[in-house]
C-alpha cells in the first residue's frame, strides 16, 4: 500500500475511535448560504500539486505536476480542455524521488502579459537543493502555450538537508508586488537538522521575500541587523501552501504539525514582517512538549488563528481565500483540508476571531471522480477555487449548487456565468476585472447574502478601525452610508437603521 494511503487509513481509524462529541465537531456538515458542489475539470494528470492563472488572462489556468511539468487547462471551452503538450517541462532538472520533493510552486509575474515572466520553486536533481527560478514564455504571452525552457535564471538556491519539509510555495504579494517563498525547517523530528525554525541566520523554516529580479527589498525586517536579509517571517515547520487574500493582501500560512497539532497562521496585510510563528518551541498554540530543544524556548510566539489535533487529521493542506463571482456569500472564506483524512473546511477570519467555521466535505463530493490526497487548492482568473487530487491525478472546481435567479451584473441580458463561459464577458471600466465580478455590494450587506446582520457588523468594525481614509475595498464602500467617501463612526447610525429594519 502506498505511504499516502496508509496515512489516510490510520487517520480514519483514529477518527472512528473519537468520543461522539469530538466526532460531532468535525462531522460532515454545510456552511449554510449557497449550497456548493464540485465538478471535475481535469484528469489523467501526474501528481497535480497546484493550480494558478495569469493576471488578466481569463481563458487559461495552469496546473503544476510534481515530476516537473506545467500543463494548461483551456477554460474558454465548455467543458474545459486539458492541452496535450506541456507549457513547461523541466523533469530533467527536478528531483521528485520523495513525497515532498519535485516541482512545488508556480507564480506568474503581475505584468506577465507584458513581460512573459513566471517563477517556479523546485528541488533540483540530483542533490535535492531548493531552486527558485525565473523563466520566460516563447512568443506573445497572451496567446503562447509554450515556455522557453532555456530562459531559466536562478534567483535563489539553498541546500536541503532532508527530502522532507521543503515548503515550496511562492506567490506575489497583491499589495507590494514582491515575491514570497515558503521554506520548511529542513526535515527530521523536532527540527533536528540544526534548530532551523528559530534560527534567523538560515533560510530554512521561513517565509522569504525578494524582488522579481531576486533583489532584497530594503524594507525586509532583518536588513541592516542580525539575520538573513531574505527572511520575512520565521518559526515554521513545513508551510505547505500559503495564500494571499487577493482583496485585502492578508497572508494565510498552513503549517504542518509533527505529532499533535496542525495550524493556520495569519499575517495581516499591514504587517512589516518579522513574525515568529513558534516552531520548534511551539506546535500550534501549545509548547512543543514532545521536543527537547537545545534552545531556550519561550512560548510567546504569534499564535495561530486555527488549529486541530491529530485525532482529527495529520497533515494540513493550505488553501485559498474565495473572492469569486459565482458565490457572493462565500466572500472572504478560506478553504483548507487535511491530506490524510480528505476533510475539507472553510472559515472566515475577521481580524480577531473566526466568525464562520464549517465542514464542507460532503457537499463538495463530486458526481464524477473522488477528491482524496488533497495536495493543494488554487485560484482561477475569476477568483474561483480549484482542488488538486495528488494520487488520483484530478483537479476539481468549487461551484454553486443552485438554480437560483439569473445573475446579470453587467446588464447584457444573459447569465454572467454564460458570458464567462462563452468568452463574451465585458470590462467597460477597463480595470482588468470582468464586470461580472464587480456586482455592486448592497448598502450595509458586506457579504452580499441578502441580510444585514452581525457578520456585516464585524466587517463594519474592521472598516472603521482600518487605515485612514476608510474606503479601502468594495466591502468598506458598502458601509459609506452617508456617502461622504469615508467610513467612520457617523455611518453607525445608518447601519443601525438597516440592521433593525432587517431584524425587527
Amino acid at each position: 500500500m502506498a505511504r499516502t494511503s496508509i496515512l489516510r487509513v490510520m487517520a480514519a481509524g483514529a477518527l472512528a475511535l473519537l468520543p461522539a462529541e469530538t466526532r460531532g465537531f468535525e462531522s460532515v456538515g454545510s456552511g449554510g448560504g449557497t449550497p456548493l458542489k464540485t465538478e471535475r475539470v481535469a484528469s489523467t494528470l501526474i501528481r497535480p500539486l497546484f493550480v494558478t492563472h495569469v493576471p488578466g488572462d481569463f481563458d487559461r489556468v495552469f496546473i503544476v505536476e510534481q515530476p516537473g511539468r506545467i500543463r494548461i487547462l483551456d477554460i474558454s471551452e465548455c467543458p474545459p480542455v486539458l492541452e496535450p503538450n506541456s507549457y513547461l517541462d523541466i523533469t530533467g532538472r527536478v528531483r521528485d524521488k520523495a513525497l515532498e520533493q519535485g516541482l512545488l510552486g508556480l507564480a506568474f509575474h503581475p505584468d506577465y502579459l507584458t513581460n512573459g515572466f513566471f517563477y517556479v520553486n523546485y528541488t533540483s536533481s540530483p542533490d535535492g537543493d531548493t531552486v527558485v527560478s525565473r523563466f520566460q514564455v516563447q512568443g506573445d504571452p497572451a496567446t503562447s502555450n509554450t515556455a522557453d525552457d532555456t530562459s531559466e535564471t536562478q534567483l535563489l538556491t539553498f541546500p536541503q538537508p532532508d527530502p522532507r519539509h521543503n515548503g515550496g510555495w511562492l506567490g506575489f504579494g497583491p499589495n507590494d508586488g514582491m515575491l514570497y517563498i515558503s521554506s520548511g525547517d529542513g526535515g527530521g523530528r523536532c527540527d533536528n537538522q540544526g534548530g532551523n525554525g528559530q534560527n534567523i541566520n538560515t533560510l530554512l523554516g521561513t517565509i522569504l521575500r525578494i524582488g522579481d529580479d531576486g533583489s532584497i527589498p530594503g524594507s525586509n525586517p532583518f536588513v541592516g541587523r542580525k539575520g538573513r536579509d531574505e527572511i520575512w517571517a520565521y518559526g515554521l515547520r513545513n508551510p505547505w501552501r500559503c495564500a494571499f487574500d487577493q482583496l485585502t493582501g492578508d497572508l494565510y500560512v498552513a503549517d504542518v504539525g509533527q505529532s499533535r497539532w496542525e495550524e493556520i497562521d495569519f499575517q495581516p496585510a499591514a504587517s512589516t514582517g518579522g513574525e515568529n510563528y513558534g516552531w520548534v518551541c511551539a506546535e500550534g498554540d501549545h509548547c512543543a512538549i514532545d521536543c527537547e530543544s537545545p534552545l531556550e524556548c519561550v512560548c510567546n510566539s504569534v499564535a495561530p488563528i486555527h488549529e486541530y489535533p491529530h485525532a482529527v487529521g495529520c497533515s494540513i493542506t493550505g488553501g485559498e481565500v474565495y473572492r469569486g463571482c459565482a458565490v457572493p456569500d462565500l466572500a472572504g472564506t478560506y478553504f483548507f483540508a487535511d491530506f490524510c483524512t480528505d476533510l475539507i473546511w472553510g472559515l472566515r477570519w475577521n481580524g480577531s476571531m473566526i466568525i464562520e467555521f464549517a465542514n464542507r466535505t460532503t457537499e463538495l463530493e463530486p458526481a464524477q471522480g473522488s477528491i482524496s490526497s488533497i495536495s493543494s487548492f488554487g485560484l482561477g482568473p475569476y477568483g474561483e477555487i480549484y482542488i488538486c487530487d495528488l494520487d488520483g491525478g484530478e483537479v476539481f472546481k468549487i461551484l454553486p449548487d443552485t438554480d437560483g435567479p439569473m445573475v446579470d451584473c453587467n446588464g447584457t441580458g444573459t447569465e454572467d456565468a454564460c458570458d464567462i463561459r462563452d468568452g463574451t464577458s465585458l470590462d467597460d471600466n477597463a480595470n482588468g476585472i470582468p464586470d461580472e465580478c464587480e456586482c455592486p455590494i448592497p448598502t450595509g450587506d458586506s457579504d452580499a447574502d441578502g441580510d444585514v446582520d452581525l457578520f456585516d457588523f464585524e466587517s463594519l468594525l474592521q472598516c472603521v478601525s482600518g487605515p485612514a481614509g476608510g474606503i479601502v475595498s468594495p466591502i468598506c464602500e458598502s458601509f459609506d452610508i452617508d456617502r461622504d467617501l469615508d467610513v467612520d463612526w457617523k455611518d453607525f447610525g445608518g447601519f443601525q437603521v438597516l440592521f433593525t429594519g432587517a431584524n425587527p
